[in-house]
């Protein structure tokens, strides 16, 4: 078992506080049920893969790309150069 020092403000107080005057638990046990509640939700929340947040973004055909990989660096210069022209 550790034992921690945190810092409360004073709406963490005031909510500690009250938990306290409502539920009659000691603070550490009020502070302990209220980290393993927070970690259920967690647990709940995360259970999406990177992958599932990135297949959220529709990019369409080929992206944000606007040239294949192979011709990047060519189409890079063009890019440059049509945009120094419009400038």
């Amino acid at each position: 078992m550790g034992t921690r020092s945190v810092r409360l403000d004073e709406e963490a107080e005031s909510a500690l506080a009250e938990i306290i005057g409502r539920t009659g638990l000691s603070i550490s046990e009020a502070i302990k049920n209220g980290l393993i509640e927070y970690q259920e939700l967690c647990r709940h929340r995360s259970t999406k893969s990177p992958a599932d947040f990135f297949d959220t973004f529709d990019l369409g055909e080929g992206g944000y790309s606007f040239a294949p990989a192979r011709q990047a660096k060519e189409a890079i210069k063009t890019k440059l150069k049509n945009k120094r022209k419009t400038a």
